[in-house]
């Protein structure tokens, strides 16, 4: 493509060139050592693009020149002042001497060829290399299923995905003897595992990944990149899966457990309330033996007339005094004590008759002075009589009292 649309559509979907050149420093572990081993290191990157890799790793000690098709990516590269040219990549390495270059790079190329020139790319790239040299093949991550079933297809020029085990095998086939797939640009709040979700498994998984292969080499060059080539890189879906499953498994195993414990609380309880109804049982029975035993007793059976006459009794009482004619005869009694009083106080022979009865019984005699006279006869009635003599202690202190109670009814 000769025109800026390619270049406008990048720059819009593929980021700033300083967010793709902080994605691209994940490979800085792989350069440092590449530079410190080949003084001058000289690298090539097909399809350079805007130029970010090749000014990262002149930074890192390189140097670095590149290639591509696309005139509007390259006219970047050189307002940079960075070494770009326009032209066929494999055609470019199939120009370069063998054993030439200590790094061979390809960011998000394969995709756009054939099958075909893809594994010429990664023949021509072995051979090129020095000693140890380092071939680095990035691509969209197809195994990501966002990624796979929709964003790659958003690139126009794109033929098909490369799954990372096809890339692999390529590189395995073609010579090199070691390789690793570094899975790239997934989301950070991923990498910790925690609180996986369903949506994270499909379409979490790095959105990227690229094939690092090494060419043979000594142990002592191959030593100095063992530390790179020791880790494991990014999120694949199988490693996301496991962790949602672990995750789905400890909730489980956290509902589970609640569930006992919340079963044996309720049998606790349940334990509880038995042995109180085995308590209320036990004394339920004890009173129940007990009021047999009473029943069943002698004393029980003797006294059954007793308590017949004397709840008959009591009833019959509370029913007179609560009854209107009652309050009504207890008013007649009184009329007719008064008007009898009356009467004798009219006859001397019979007042005199009727105060020698009386003087033997003062506390009948002050009754019915209080009832004809009122109560203030009658106090004066028992403040006139004499202290009566031989009386009991218990029988004197009645008495007294008795004199105390009528004389303040008087008052």
């Amino acid at each position: 493509m000769n025109d800026l649309f390619y270049k406008a559509y990048e720059d819009r979907h593929r980021g700033s060139r300083e967010l793709i050149k902080s994605r691209l420093c994940a490979y800085i572990p792989f350069l440092k050592p590449l530079a410190i081993l080949y003084q001058p290191a000289a690298a090539i990157d097909i399809g350079c693009g805007r130029g970010e890799w090749l000014e990262l790793l002149g930074e890192t000690g390189f140097e670095a020149s590149g290639v591509d098709l696309d005139e509007g990516m390259l006219s970047e590269c050189r307002d940079r002042g960075l070494s770009a040219q326009c032209a066929n990549g494999l055609e470019v390495l199939r120009a370069l001497p063998d054993n030439s270059k200590t790094l061979v790079s390809a960011f998000h190329v394969v995709e756009h060829v054939t099958f075909n020139d893809m594994r010429a790319l990664v023949e021509e790239g072995l051979r090129v290399l020095k000693p140890g040299g380092l071939l680095i093949l990035e691509t969209p991550n197809a195994e990501n299923l966002a990624v796979g079933a929709h964003e790659f297809y958003k690139d126009p020029s794109h033929t098909r995905p490369v799954p990372w085990e096809l890339l692999q095998f390529v590189v395995e086939h073609a010579g090199f003897q070691r390789n690793i797939v570094m899975r790239l640009q997934e989301r950070p709040e991923l990498r910790s595992g925690l609180n996986i979700r369903l949506i994270n498994v499909l379409t979490g998984v790095s959105p990227d990944y690229a094939v690092v292969a090494q060419k043979s080499a000594g142990n002592n060059i191959l030593s100095m990149f063992d530390h790179a080539f020791s880790f494991n890189y990014g999120l694949s879906m199988e490693s996301l899966a496991q962790r949602y499953d672990t995750q789905i498994d400890r909730r489980l195993s956290d509902v589970r457990v609640i569930a006992e414990q919340a079963e044996a609380r309720s049998a606790l309880s349940l334990q509880q309330a038995q042995g109180h109804i085995a308590q209320l049982e036990e004394r339920l029975s004890r009173l129940e033996g007990q009021v047999n035993a009473v029943f069943g007793s002698r004393s029980w059976r003797v006294t059954a007339p007793l308590r017949f006459v004397s709840s008959r009794f009591f009833q019959l009482r509370s029913a007179v005094r609560a009854h209107p004619l009652t309050v009504s005869a207890r008013r007649s009694v009184k009329k007719v004590l008064r008007a009898i009083g009356q009467a004798v106080q009219r006859h001397p022979r019979l007042r005199q008759a009727a105060l020698k009865v009386l003087n033997r019984v003062p506390a009948l005699k002050g009754r019915l002075h209080g009832i004809v006279y009122g109560a203030g006869a009658a106090a004066a009635v028992m403040q006139t009589q004499s202290e009566p003599e031989n009386l009991s202690a218990r029988a004197m202190h009645i008495y007294t009292e008795l004199r105390k109670i009528m004389g303040r009814e008087a008052s």
